[in-house]
């Protein structure tokens, strides 16, 4: 007989039907519903959620628009990564198996995963923004950045009502002390992005900033919606500071997980990642410190060896030195003797230079020639004098030689004075000057300038008139060829 494809379903001898007991019904219809419903999506509204000790999600699952319901079970592990809320009211999507409860021979389902209604359309529209933002290479990892070793002011940016602000300073302040700036935000709702955004760019105001957490705690899927918004993800990935995203569970990938420069499994992670602990660091820096100070023992032990090889290969330094520095002596003496002669040349040279110096000294030549110019009036006085004694025997003897001719020649003395005056004053130089005549000296020497090429251009001069002397300057120089 061939052997039955349903368990404990046979027939007889005569092909007839088994009547079957109510066990055996219930489990061959459970074996048949579970080999054909293995896998399958339903939709619908829950009701009647309970949460027993035993950490099972029971519900019944109805239809919205019809007055249709099935019972169903979501056992703990799944029920622990439900994406969804499992409340009374919520309409979820689920994934599930088909099953018969024996006992009662009830049909339900056995849901695996459970995700918002509308979850596969939030899906696909999260996975058209992943394939743009990549397409900016914003989740290239050639662009993330590094995050500073031991950071100082450390920004969070989340609720400060939320558990995640409370584990992201439970851990840092455990590790060490780094000051922690928190911006506010709102981490789920429909105004969480816009929030969330103005948040991550105030807290880049604050000075000193090293690092910024984006953190939120876990939840179901829609609670998480805000950090797959392209607003906040092109806010982090503008960020001028390193960003780690500590958003919800391990098993929670956002796109914000994608563009910030570090992925953290949880807040908690976050804070572990960014903030180093100080017992580890202290343990690194004492190891470094040993490991540098075996260094430089090595290094001068290695030194100290090549010293003394090549001390061996060279002599005594002194000796090498000893006949350059007695030729240095010599040279250096010999060039003090030349300096010194050199020296005396010069001051015997410049004495004869002053030498004739002094006999040109415009002061002392200014004296020989005012002095001969007062010899030179002294002489003009003497001469002066004797011309007017000999004018005076002139007139005396013509006085005489008119008498001799009779009165009608004779004139009176003052007559004849005011004559010899007059011809007196036409030979004086002073009547010529007075008539419109002048003398041009030439300074400092004084000498008369008799010719125009006696003096040149930029020469003083001093022009004697009548009653007084002009002080000049010679601009330019014309001689009667040149007219």
């Amino acid at each position: 007989m061939a052997q039955d494809p349903i368990p404990g379903w046979t027939r007889s001898a005569e092909h007839a039907p088994r009547v079957l007991r109510v066990a055996e019904l219930n489990r061959v219809a459970r074996f048949v519903m579970e080999d054909q419903f293995r896998d399958v999506w339903v939709e619908g509204e829950l009701a009647d959620v309970s949460r027993p000790a035993s950490g099972h999600v029971y519900f019944t699952l109805c239809d919205a628009e019809m007055p249709a319901q099935v019972r169903g079970v979501m056992y703990r592990n799944d029920a622990s990564r439900a994406r969804a809320r499992l409340e009374n009211g919520a309409r979820v999507r689920l994934r599930c198996g088909l099953t018969i409860y024996e006992a009662r021979g009830t049909f339900q389902l056995v849901a695996r995963v459970a995700l918002p209604a509308g979850e596969g359309d939030r899906a696909a529209e999260v996975a058209r923004l992943k394939q743009k933002l990549a397409s900016e290479g914003l989740f290239d990892p050639t662009r993330k950045r590094k995050l500073p070793r031991v950071p100082r002011v450390v920004g969070i940016v989340t609720s400060r009502d939320g558990a995640a602000i409370h584990d992201v300073v439970r851990v840092a302040s455990a590790r060490m002390g780094v000051r922690l700036v928190l911006a506010h935000c709102q981490v789920q709702g429909p105004d969480a992005p816009l929030s969330i955004v103005r948040a991550i760019r105030g807290i880049q105001h604050v000075p000193d900033l090293d690092v910024v957490i984006v953190a939120r705690g876990g939840g179901a899927s829609e609670d998480l919606s805000a950090y797959d918004d392209e607003r906040v993800a092109r806010a982090v990935a503008s960020c001028r500071v390193p960003t780690v995203s500590g958003v919800g569970h391990e098993v929670d990938v956002t796109i914000v997980d994608l563009v910030a420069d570090v992925r953290a499994a949880t807040p908690s992670n976050a804070a572990e990642i960014v903030v180093p602990d100080a017992v580890q660091l202290r343990a690194e820096l004492e190891g470094l410190e040993r490991a540098l100070a075996r260094a430089l023992d090595q290094r001068v032990q290695r030194e100290r060896l090549r010293i003394e090889r090549l001390l061996r290969r060279i002599h005594d330094p002194r000796r090498r030195i000893a006949a350059p520095r007695q030729s240095l002596a010599a040279l250096h003496a010999s060039l003090e003797r030349s300096i010194a002669r050199r020296l005396g040349d010069a001051h015997r040279a410049l004495d004869r230079l002053r030498a004739r110096l002094a006999v040109h000294e415009p002061r002392a030549r200014l004296s020989r020639d005012r002095d001969r110019l007062v010899a030179l009036e002294a002489r003009l006085v003497r001469a002066m004098r004797a011309r007017l004694d000999d004018a005076r025997r002139t007139i005396v003897d013509h006085d005489r030689r008119v008498r001799a001719l009779g009165p009608a020649m004779v004139r009176t003395p003052r007559e004849r004075l005011a004559r010899l005056v007059g011809t007196l004053d036409a030979l004086s130089p002073l009547g010529i000057l007075a008539r419109g005549y002048a003398i041009a000296l030439h300074q400092p020497s004084g000498a008369a300038l008799v010719r125009a090429r006696d003096a040149a251009p930029g020469d003083r001069v001093s022009i004697r008139v009548h009653e007084g002397t002009i002080e000049t300057v010679v601009e330019r120089v014309r001689d009667e060829e040149d007219a």
